[in-house]
């Protein structure tokens, strides 16, 4: 199963969004976590962060050290 055609099947399910660009497009969120986020409160909003390759990966984990420790649950 190719990336793509997986997070197809999480969007169709209701499981996920689409992949958003954050930096482009803005932190995808509800109507009440912006309000939070306006009245100074600190909602954690998961965000997944989608690989083109090995060597993708590799560079953002070498970059930022979230993608390491985060990881290591899952390990």
């Amino acid at each position: 199963m190719k990336q793509d055609e997986w997070i197809e099947i999480g969007v169709k399910l209701g499981w996920c969004s689409p992949p958003i660009c954050e930096p482009h497009d803005g932190m995808p969120m509800s109507k009440e976590e912006a309000e939070q986020f306006e009245e100074g409160q600190d909602p954690c909003i998961h965000l997944l962060r989608l690989y083109n390759s090995d060597e993708h990966r590799r560079e953002v984990e070498e970059f930022s050290s979230q993608a390491v420790w985060r990881k290591a649950g899952w390990e």
